[in-house]
């Protein structure tokens, strides 16, 4: 049947075994893996960490900033991001090299493994013409040996070639394609010790390509301004400095644009004052002429006048108008004769020439009114008063239309001067719109000439007072503890990886090898039934099992007898055909032994050498008899008793060899005097034990399992491949070998209670 799995899980059990017969290689791995971490330490130089935070202003007091538009031409506040570029851009770092003289690295070799950067305390100093720092590509390297007795030695390398350089005192010339380079000692050069450092001149451009990549540079968030910076230095003093200078170097960059901007700015608001004074003093001209042609002071002031004077003249008109039908009704009354005595009509329009007139009238038309009602018509006085009244009406009559005439001319003259002030104002519209349009030029000038004034005076302050753009938070300062893991975390990491490096190298052994190991092995790779394990024989002797014997191997040996008692369940079953799936596995090795077991228990045994195209069977037990069982197969007369050699190697244990190999051992095999052997035999023997061919190489044994009642197939730690499990499990299924069951041959034992069987283990050989 095929083979099943009985359980999802992980069984563990045979790993663990197998890590705890390796304990020694944890402890091996752990123990290299804790020193590697120490041993570094001891022999690395600590490194760490200096930083600095700066905050970039946004230059609210920019002179252009109010210019609108114009402030795009003087470059106006920037981004942060674009700050970053600025801080960490070549010509700064350059300059910075420059400062810092950073071109020349000095390293001084402290014993066999530490070379220690040296930052101002360095023992020799490297001098050339300033020049050379400024053009050179790439860098020389100089390595200066100096020995208890002064000696120089200096090793120089550029371009692919080497320079030596010898002297006995500093300083020291140095020749080379690029020019004359002097080595000289300084202050912290110690006469009389050995002395070995090396030192690495290269160019500015060169130097400052490395800063950029060496030096860190970030903004603190989205929407901060700050610009945080930092550097992982040997040296903390040189880390100090490096971040001063470069924010320095930035700050002046900064200010020098700055004050570049503000004389671009004043330069260009004096060119731009300049032409707004002439145009200023041209539209003031133009005013003033636009005055004297229309002859006035102020427009506004002169419509004004206009209007007023106009309504003026027109209430005169008005008045005129009424008096004048005052005088016309005034006229017409004094003229019709039926009010030749009646009193003439006022009121309150009546020209005031005519009105004391006309009082003086109403008074005799008044007393000729009470002489008429008290006297008689013919009466002297009335009469008298009424040639008054007429002489007087008459009088009246020619005043009145002599002040009407006179009237009349005032009203005319009115109406011309009315048409006069009304032809001013008709033409005061397009005055006061050429005059505003003048006027409104001439403010807009003004305006811009007072904006360009104020913003000359900023921009001359500005460029007085620049100011860096960036603000120092934090000046560079360096952590207390140094970059990298620390010790205690290295350790349990290192100690972490000890304990895994073993099971990785073991798992990728077992991944890599193709024999298995284990008898736990052997029953995950098939269901076919597992008889037993026994371990290699020691020394020459393939016998194991002996009467008194009490050997790991021998005790193995009885309890595979035993299982294999259990297989041969049905009475009769006492023929065991013992393969292998290859040479060298140990059948012969296991049927011998087994027969042995079988035989200690007073049963008598028969072995059977039928490997008749590899007979080892006589060669192992160190027998030559004369006939063996070729010879009887192929002529049945010699007999059987012919053939058997009594109590061989034990009592009670017969033994057949092959004899002769077979030109034809297939069709020998498959003959029926096989099968009459195996007969007879069985009538005389308890137990049948038969030395078979490998099946994997021949099929012989298949051609016998027609005359066996079980079949032992022999497995071997180490020799047996994983792959030929396929093959087993393949010939179980399909029931090509009878009442079929395994033993694992190799293994290793160990004694328990005295007894020569325990528990297994994996046996300890490549």
């Amino acid at each position: 049947m095929a083979k099943k799995q009985t359980s999802d899980l992980i069984d563990f059990r045979p790993i663990l075994k197998e890590w705890k017969s390796k304990w020694y290689w944890f402890a091996i791995s752990v123990v290299a893996c804790v020193t590697l971490p120490l041993l570094w330490r001891s022999i690395q130089i600590p490194k760490y960490l200096v930083q600095a935070n700066l905050l970039i202003s946004q230059d609210q007091a920019d002179p252009t900033s109010a210019m609108g538009g114009l402030a795009s031409l003087f470059g106006g506040s920037g981004y942060v991001e674009d700050e970053l570029f600025v801080v960490q851009s070549h010509s700064v770092l350059r300059q910075v090299v420059k400062d810092l003289q950073l071109n020349k690295v000095h390293i001084v070799k402290d014993g066999l493994l530490k070379p220690i950067f040296r930052y101002k305390d360095y023992p020799v100093e490297v001098f050339t013409d300033p020049a050379m720092a400024d053009t050179l590509r790439g860098g020389v390297d100089f390595k200066v040996l100096v020995n208890e007795d002064g000696n120089i030695k200096v090793r120089t390398r550029l371009l692919g070639n080497k320079i030596i350089t010898e002297a006995k005192n500093f300083p020291v010339t140095v020749e080379t394609p690029y020019g004359k380079f002097v080595l000289n000692k300084t202050e912290y050069f110690v006469p009389g010790e050995e002395l070995d450092t090396r030192i690495y001149f290269m160019g500015y451009d060169t130097k400052a390509e490395e800063l950029s990549e060496a030096l860190g540079i970030e903004i603190a968030s989205q929407k901060s301004n700050v610009i945080g910076l930092w550097h992982i230095t040997t040296c903390i003093d040189f880390g100090k400095d490096l971040l001063n200078n470069l924010i320095a170097q930035y700050n002046i960059r900064g200010i020098q644009n700055k004050s570049a901007q503000g004389i671009k700015t004043t330069e260009f608001l004096d060119e731009r004052l300049n032409l707004i004074v002439n145009d200023l003093s041209e539209t003031e001209a133009n005013v003033e002429k636009y005055k004297k042609d229309l002859g006035i002071i102020d427009v506004e002031t002169e419509a004004k006048i206009g209007v007023t004077r106009k309504t003026e003249l027109e209430e005169k008109i008005i008045e005129l108008q009424t008096e004048l039908e005052i005088l016309k009704i005034t006229s017409e009354f004094l003229n019709d004769p039926n009010n030749a005595y009646a009193l003439i009509p006022m009121s309150g329009k009546t020209p005031e020439s005519m009105v004391k007139s006309m009082e003086s009238y109403n008074e005799l038309i008044l007393e000729r009114m009470r002489l008429e009602a008290s006297s008689k018509s013919n009466n002297s006085a009335f009469r008298t008063l009424s040639e008054q009244i007429d002489a007087v009406r008459k009088n009246l009559i020619n005043s009145v239309d002599r002040t009407f005439d006179q009237q009349a001319v005032a009203l005319n003259s009115l109406k011309t001067q009315v048409a006069v002030a009304q032809g001013k104002l008709s033409g005061i519209p397009e005055q006061e719109r050429k005059y505003r349009d003048i006027m409104r030029q001439r403010e807009v000038q003004e305006q811009l000439y007072l904006f360009l004034l104020q913003r000359r005076e900023e921009a001359a302050m500005l460029a007085a007072n620049s100011l860096p753009k960036g603000i120092v938070i934090d000046e560079p300062y360096a952590l207390s503890e140094p970059v990298g893991m620390k010790t205690k975390m290295a350790l349990a990491l290192a100690f972490f990886f000890g304990l895994c490096i073993p099971p990785v190298i073991l798992y990728a052994r077992r991944a890599m090898r193709s024999q298995f190991q284990t008898r736990e092995e052997v029953e995950r790779l098939t269901d076919v039934p597992v008889l037993g394990e026994v371990c290699t024989a020691r020394g020459e002797n393939p016998l194991v099992v002996m009467p008194g014997g009490s050997s790991s191997a021998a005790e193995l040996f009885r309890l595979i007898r035993t299982n294999l008692q259990f297989m041969l369940r049905n009475k009769g079953d006492k023929v065991v055909l013992v393969t292998s799936t290859n040479a060298g596995e140990g059948k012969s090795f296991v049927s011998i032994n087994l027969a042995a077991s079988l035989a200690l228990l007073g049963k008598k045994v028969l072995l059977v050498g039928m490997d008749i195209r590899n007979p080892k069977l006589g060669e192992y037990l160190k027998i030559q008899p004369q006939k063996g069982l070729t010879q009887y197969l192929a002529d049945p007369t010699i007999g059987v008793d012919a053939l058997i050699l009594k109590d061989a190697v034990a009592k009670n244990l017969d033994v057949i060899v092959a004899g002769p190999i077979p030109p034809n051992p297939s069709e020998l095999l498959a003959t029926q005097e096989v099968d009459k052997f195996i007969s007879e035999v069985r009538d005389s023997y308890d137990y049948i034990i038969i030395d078979s061919a490998p099946v994997g190489l021949v099929t012989d044994t298949f051609v016998l399992d027609r005359v066996a009642d079980a079949t032992i197939y022999v497995t071997r730690i180490g020799v047996t491949k994983i792959s030929d499990f396929n093959f087993i499990n393949s010939t179980y299924e399909q029931g090509r070998l009878h009442n079929m069951s395994l033993v694992v041959h190799g293994t290793t034992t160990a004694k328990t209670y005295g007894y020569g069987h325990g528990h297994s283990e994996k046996k300890n050989k490549e």
